[in-house]
């Protein structure tokens, strides 16, 4: 099948051509009443749902967020961009995460370090199983369990990065992002007892920081299986990626070699310019501060719940009350779980996604927090993700497993419906055989849940015109300026030399069948 690669800015005129100058699409939240502000019969409803459950529509009420215009935010970009982050030089933190895509690739299961080409991203981007070997047997599908989340609003996350949170606000909500109380991650070590995390004292200003240090030192993510580093410690490799920007220290080749004087002086003056020394806390509270600034809610549901009755369609308003109803009333009691303006309870839960692709486990299955907490209790939990900006953050689910939204709310209305495989468009997926098994054990794991009163979680009896309501309430949540190529060119950095950032394109085509 043949394969046409572009540019990121080419993707940016691709991806928003025929929309509004203004973001916005003509034909996106028309009101089926045919007037503005005057009110349906479903706005009272609406409007006493929105005052039971406290809504204001701003999540970002009372926080300082951060400007694309701070030379800090500029060379986060920078940072986020670049191959140099990579221990083998093949990936950069925008391979898993675009602004153009969602925060996220795109994809069902991210492919990091050993692609075969490793310039491009979205569903032409393969595995080369050899870059892996003898480490691991793989075959070409996806290297990674998961589908990489967004990075969207990454400013209102204060207790959770991460599928299964790995990194963790030990003190949630005392500031923001996890600024107060320390972080838990994966160099935090356990207390005598095997149960109690402790903070690790270097993990970052705030959890977006946090995050950002682990992938440069996962070999299936950035750090490659390169037999000089694949047994080194986190701190070891990221000691190796400082020794490259700064050029001093004792790493040789792969750190204080790699790296052209020319290019070095590049990083120093971008540091310079933003105020900042070259140290490795620095490098990703830089990445944090760059993601920080990605706040889009500026939606259509942010307008209805501050006085635009004709903000969206009387469609998504059924959709809404659907959502904020409760199963005694009738609705799907979505709420329950994605609370507030954030649209999350920051926590997790069973919600029974069959895990595609390669999973953790030797069956090839993935369990979720447990393989963080070590409880059997936490068998297939995982977050709870913020709605906001859905249409946009596909494929759904902790592994992508669905392709349409429609699918994800169908399943989470009733996860027992039996999964459809022709979900799966993603190259060489691996354990293909085994989702059903999969599935029925995280079943199982629900209905024990529920039965001992862990989960809230009941199936909604809702037809087709319920579900198709749900989904348009969920696309309001969407801001319309991410369909605004000029006004998202601002994440993107310059592509050249100098600045020594990732020219990554996107292969536009799915897979063929023959492929898959």
């Amino acid at each position: 099948m043949r394969k046409i690669s572009f540019s990121s800015a080419l993707l940016a005129l691709l991806l928003f051509a025929g929309c509004d100058t203004d973001g916005s699409n003509s034909n996106s939240n028309s009101n089926d009443s045919g007037n503005g502000n005057s009110p349906s019969a479903l706005d009272g409803q609406l409007r006493s749902l929105i005052q039971r459950n406290g809504l204001t529509g701003n999540p970002a009420a009372g926080r300082a967020i951060p400007s694309m215009g701070d030379p800090k935010a500029q060379l986060g970009m920078k940072l986020f961009f670049t191959k140099d982050l990579s221990l083998p030089g093949d990936t950069a933190c925008v391979t898993c995460h675009h602004p153009l895509l969602g925060g996220g690739d795109g994809v069902q299961i991210a492919v990091g370090t050993g692609a075969v080409n490793t310039d491009i991203f979205g569903y032409g981007r393969v595995l080369d199983p050899a870059k892996y070997a003898p480490y691991y047997e793989i075959g070409g599908g996806p290297s990674q369990s998961v589908n990489s989340p967004t990075t969207y609003n990454a400013a209102l996350q204060d207790r959770f990065m991460a599928w299964h949170g790995i990194i963790e606000a030990a003190q949630p909500w005392a500031g923001p992002n996890g600024t107060v109380g320390g972080i838990y991650d994966p160099d935090s070590q356990y207390a005598a007892d095997g149960s109690t995390r402790i903070v690790d004292p270097f993990a970052g200003a705030d959890i977006p920081a946090a995050q950002s240090r682990f992938p440069v030192q996962n070999p299936i993510e950035m750090a490659g299986h390169d037999p000089r580093t694949i047994d080194l410690s986190s701190f070891q490799k990221r000691q190796i990626l400082l020794d490259r920007l700064t050029g001093t220290g004792t790493s040789g080749e792969l750190g204080t070699s790699y790296l052209s004087p020319q290019q070095r002086a590049a990083w120093k003056n971008a540091f310079d310019s933003a105020g900042v020394a070259i140290t490795d806390a620095a490098i990703y509270n830089m990445i944090s501060y760059y993601e920080q600034t990605q706040l889009f809610i500026e939606n259509p549901w942010k307008q209805y719940v501050q006085g635009n009755q004709g903000a969206i369609s009387e469609q998504a308003k059924q959709g809404a009350i659907l959502f904020y109803s409760s199963y005694e009333e009738g609705g799907a009691n979505c709420v329950q779980c994605h609370k507030g303006d954030f649209f999350t309870d920051n926590d997790l839960h069973v919600m029974a996604v069959p895990q595609i692709g390669l999973g953790t486990q030797p069956d090839g299955d993935a369990y979720g927090r447990e393989e963080i907490t070590h409880l059997r209790s936490d068998r297939y939990k995982w977050r709870t993700m913020s709605l906001l900006n859905i249409s946009k953050t596909g494929p759904w689910g902790h592994d992508g497993a669905f392709t349409t939204l429609k699918g994800m709310v169908q399943h989470m209305v009733n996860p027992a419906t039996p999964y459809d495989k022709s979900n799966i468009v993603q190259t060489n997926m691996q354990n293909v055989s085994r989702i059903d098994e999969q599935h029925a054990r995280a079943l199982a794991q629900l209905e024990a849940n529920r039965n001992s009163g862990i989960s809230p979680h009941r199936v909604a009896d809702l037809n087709d015109d319920q579900i198709n309501q749900l989904v348009a309430f969920l696309e309001t949540l969407t801001d319309p300026r991410l369909n605004n190529g000029a006004f998202m060119q601002q994440w993107i950095p310059p592509q050249n030399a100098e600045s020594r950032v990732l020219n990554l394109q996107v292969d536009v085509n799915l897979p063929s069948e023959a492929t898959r």
